[in-house]
């Protein structure tokens, strides 16, 4: 149909259709805006932020959550791009150190856990190492840990600035290095390289690294349940095998990281005899027999009281030494203020004061049946220094025999107490 002049032919009119993130965009902002204002490690990853959105109805898909979220910190970052110098190793040539803080649940007592990360450069394994806090004891004890695990040492080490390695930071690269440090470096024939100062990018490695095992372990690890540090990291130790058989090198994508790491070890230092990496301190014992370690008391044998010993503080023990020998070691106490006895060390001292058996505080912890004995035997008279005889022997013959002995005893347990002692002393000898 012929249309006039100046007739103008009809326009198509497009809708506009709301987008499905739309009703969500103002949820999402909120929590950006919250989150720019938390510690980077406590902000919320895209991936949670897409699933609180979902349970309020959000029925979108994940690429648009995170095409806003690029989108706003994009607008949201007024500073310029910052740009850095890809950095590349040869097989065997460095690994990577570095520190984070999880906060979890550890033996029904919260932490903010201190994880080691140690990584090679090269092929990209890592090892993970978790700790109740950060100490030289903690340090040495994660390298030793780390190199056993990856089969061997790089040739150099790179790290921060961080306290338990450097004690000053001088112009430029100057460094002075912490004695003991230098000790574990010397120990495991490996250079330390310190990053500038905030270049944190310079072991980038590592830095990445604490990201990923936030996203591919911890996440995880916050929702399981650990009765100790030992449990934690053994879960810790399958985990990250686990993650070396299943993610792929990021350059050389054909191999896993598990597959480089076996190239790697073929270029990897030996590992020598392991470094003693404890910290050690002089201390005087009490006059009961106590010597403070890490903010804790540990008994030591009585022969001490007085004396100044070396106290040798390892992540999991506490060694007491004299006269270049150790001469008690204990499980090393959580927290401080807490003390623990080894009712052994205190033999000596019953045998001259046997009135201490009955309330003194090291005897509760004795085995059962020596429990029961001195029971039995404080209701007649003379009969802590009986007890006393019997403790004495432990030394001598070792705690089993003398249980098998006190066991006999307690079958046909002698109303005195002298009669006691010739049936204990028949039994140990017989």
């Amino acid at each position: 149909m012929a249309q006039g002049p100046g007739h103008e032919p009809p326009k198509y009119e497009r809708r506009v259709v709301e987008r499905k993130l739309t009703a969500f965009e103002g949820t999402l902002h909120q929590a950006l805006a919250a989150d720019a204002h938390r510690p980077k490690q406590s902000r919320r990853s895209a991936r949670a932020l897409f699933s609180q959105i979902q349970a309020q109805g959000y029925r979108g898909g994940y690429s648009a959550v995170t095409d806003f979220i690029r989108a706003w910190r994009t607008r949201s970052d007024s500073s310029p791009a910052k740009a850095f110098v890809p950095l590349s190793f040869e097989l065997g040539e460095a690994f990577q150190f570095d520190w984070s803080d999880e906060a979890m649940v550890v033996g029904g007592v919260f932490y903010n856990v201190q994880v080691a990360h140690l990584k090679l450069c090269a092929s990209r394994a890592f090892w993970l190492v978790a700790y109740p806090s950060q100490g030289h004891e903690m340090l040495f004890d994660a390298h030793t840990r780390s190199f056993q695990a990856l089969g061997g040492v790089a040739r150099r080490g790179i790290y921060d600035n961080m306290k338990t390695a450097v004690d000053k930071v001088k112009r430029g690269k100057g460094r002075i290095v912490n004695a003991r440090f230098a000790a574990m470096c010397s120990h495991y024939l490996f250079d330390p390289d310190f990053c500038n100062v905030a270049s944190g990018w310079e072991k980038g490695v590592v830095e990445k690294n604490v990201q990923d095992s936030r996203r591919r372990i911890w996440i995880e690890a916050s929702t399981r349940r650990f009765g100790s540090f030992i449990e934690l990291n053994a879960w810790l130790a399958e985990r990250c095998r686990s993650v070396w058989a299943d993610t792929s090198h990021p350059i050389h994508r054909q191999f896993t990281v598990g597959e480089m790491l076996e190239l790697e070890r073929g270029h990897l230092m030996s590992m020598p005899t392991l470094f003693d990496g404890y910290v050690e301190r002089l201390a005087r014992v009490s006059s009961t027999c106590l010597v403070v370690a890490a903010r804790n008391r540990y008994s030591v044998p009585c022969e001490w009281a007085g004396h100044i010993v070396s106290t040798r503080v390892y992540p999991e023990r506490v060694e007491v030494a004299a006269m270049d020998a150790v001469v008690a070691s204990h499980a090393r106490l959580s927290g401080s203020g807490q003390t623990v006895f080894d009712w052994q060390h205190y033999i000596d001292l019953v045998q001259r004061k046997p009135g201490a058996l009955r309330n003194g505080t090291p005897f509760l912890d004795l085995p059962p049946a020596l429990l029961r004995l001195r029971q039995s035997l404080l209701r007649h008279a003379g009969g802590d220094r009986v007890m006393a005889q019997v403790l004495a022997v432990v030394p001598q013959a070792g705690l089993e025999a003398v249980l098998v002995a006190v066991e006999l005893v307690l079958e046909g347990m002698a109303p005195a107490a002298a009669s006691a002692w010739s049936t204990f002393a028949m039994c140990w000898r017989g």
